[in-house]
């Protein structure tokens, strides 16, 4: 079985400035790249981590037995080929490092966000050196529109700091090899490691354990990066997590959603906690319904996702709920990642459990064209109405609606008000009222904007009145570049903060409120509505949300 991995290592930082300690020695290796991981029938079992042998036996079990029930496409040669090599997995010579990971690595190295003795790793088991792994990632860098000063030096400073590591086939095996290499050019200096784990669910196990015992620092932190999915449903979840709980403490995993990197989640804290124009507005008294979008067109990266997961697993289980948690949170005792966490994990608990006639279920119509072998079960879209059983949100429909193949791209929340109590001018504003409300949108997507919603006067004799906008439209206010969200990512990581990332009770109440729809699927009781790719999706949504009251507010 061939995976991939890629791997971090970090020093001393002040976390005040995100800078780091000018008098300090010591080194930042930051390891980033692709192990890959085969499956033998030889007698090393140490070599492959015998505490976690049996506990892998059960989720490759569990795992194949879940696939043959759902029938995948392309994704059942991913997750079954043995003693093979995939030949385009995601590490350091795969997409995500080449297209992501190391671009947005070098753009914080350029912008002085990393010490200038960073070191960097790429691993995985192709025969490379180092100066084909830096021909692999030079193209992919650039510097930032806004200021690039000495852009060529700093990229040839960059380049000379990444290092390839062939870590050959047994895992253990190579991550003391990559602890080696590590150490001699560390030099005994004190230094801290970060580890970007971008494997198969089924491989994570052994790649973690053998992290563990040989690749950690005993002379500074360790931190590791986990790609979602998080499991493919709540009991191999839990299992996952209480085997990587048995090798690492809690705070040093970092359970990554690149879409949680975007600003408009950076804002949200911002937006409620420092403005009082909305902090009190912020309740079940004034707000009416929130609804949450996420479309996208279609592009191959997310069609062969989609093979696999689902829209469910990839898309809601992480960045919606975590989207709705950070919208509908009390206020923290402060604003360190725990305290943020914390009160996150008490609106997943309140959310009630999704009934199935709450839930709309899409799949996009596969063309002649179109290279994606989608079952007749695996949604590609998802829709549903979420309640919050608190005093704060009681009786208030949170609207979701995500969707792969659709019209456009478009990120959004919508906050709508109720109407006004006793409108004076409730004669003048028409005969749908609704069309009226008060409402707050936060966009990301097609354009990064915040607008306000409200009843206006339109100048002139008379009195009539209209429905405007008052707009902050970031790329006419903001002439910087806004920052990819893998950078937004990872500097948090760097700096130990956690709030965007998954704790292990996030993850197990997330996964409850998603079970009974998952369990309907996997059981083909759940069919979904097939749409027309580039439409708007399915109809099902319109019903659904006036079932509940509300208006779905369209393109």
């Amino acid at each position: 079985m061939s995976l991939s991995f890629p791997a971090l290592s970090i020093p001393s930082w002040d976390s005040s400035t995100s800078r780091p300690i000018p008098q300090c020695s010591s080194s930042l290796n930051v390891s980033a790249g692709s192990l890959q991981v085969v499956t033998k029938n030889s007698g090393g079992g140490a070599g492959l981590c015998r505490s976690f042998c049996g506990l892998k036996l059960w989720v490759i079990e569990r795992f194949n037995l879940w696939k043959k029930n759902r029938e995948f496409g392309p994704l059942k040669e991913f997750m079954t080929i043995k003693n093979q090599s995939l030949p385009d997995v995601i590490g350091a010579t795969g997409e995500l490092a080449r297209a992501k990971i190391f671009p947005a690595l070098f753009a914080l190295y350029y912008s002085g966000f990393l010490p200038e003795d960073v070191v960097i790793f790429g691993y995985s088991r192709k025969d490379l050196t180092d100066e084909d792994l830096r021909s692999i990632i030079a193209s992919t860098l650039t510097c930032r529109i806004d200021h690039q000063q000495n852009c060529g030096d700093k990229m040839e400073a960059f380049l000379s700091k990444t290092y390839y590591l062939n870590g050959g086939y047994d895992n253990c095996v190579g991550m003391s090899k990559l602890n080696a290499r590590i150490e001699q050019i560390e030099g005994g200096s004190k230094a801290n490691r970060i580890f970007y784990l971008s494997v198969p669910q089924e491989a994570l196990l052994d790649v973690a354990s053998c992290l563990a015992d040989n690749a950690q620092t005993h002379k500074g932190w360790n931190r590791i990066i986990i790609e979602k999915p998080f499991g493919f449903d709540a009991l191999s979840s839990q299992q996952f997590t209480k085997s990587l709980l048995s090798k690492f403490e809690e705070k040093q995993l970092y359970r990554i959603d690149h879409l949680l990197g975007r600003n408009l989640i950076e804002n949200l804290t911002v937006l409620r906690f420092s403005n009082l124009v909305f902090e009190p507005l912020w309740s079940r008294t004034y707000i009416r319904n929130i609804q949450i979008i996420l479309s996208e067109d279609l592009h191959s990266q997310t069609r062969r996702y989609f093979d696999g997961y689902g829209i469910i697993r990839d898309i809601v289980h992480s960045h919606i709920l975590q989207t709705i948690a950070l919208l509908a949170m009390e206020p923290p005792i402060s604003l360190d990642g725990e305290d943020i966490r914390n009160e996150k994990v008490k609106v997943l608990r309140s959310i009630r459990r999704l009934d199935p006639s709450d839930v709309i279920l899409g799949q996009y119509k596969s063309t002649s064209g179109d290279k994606v072998n989608l079952n007749n079960l695996t949604p590609t879209f998802f829709a549903a109405a979420l309640y919050i059983d608190n005093a704060r949100w009681d009786g208030v429909p949170f609207l979701i609606k995500t969707g792969l193949g659709l019209i456009k791209h478009r990120v959004e929340i919508r906050i709508n008000f109720h109407n006004v109590p006793g409108n004076l001018y409730r004669e003048r504003l028409g005969h749908n009222v609704d069309l009226a409300t008060n409402e707050l949108i936060l966009s990301d997507a097609p354009d990064e904007a915040i607008l306000v919603k409200i009843n206006n006067k339109i100048p002139g004799l008379g009195l009539q009145l209209d429905a405007s906008e008052l707009n902050l439209l970031y790329k006419d206010k903001y002439s910087a570049e806004v920052p990819d969200s893998y950078e937004h990512l990872l500097l948090d990581v760097i700096d130990g903060d956690n709030h965007l990332f998954m704790r292990s009770d996030e993850l197990a109440a997330a996964w409850n409120i998603l079970t009974p729809i998952l369990q309907e699927v996997d059981k083909n009781r759940a069919t979904p509505e097939l749409y027309e790719v580039g439409g708007r999706g399915p109809i099902g949504p319109y019903y659904l949300y006036a079932k509940h009251g509300v208006r779905w507010i369209d393109d």
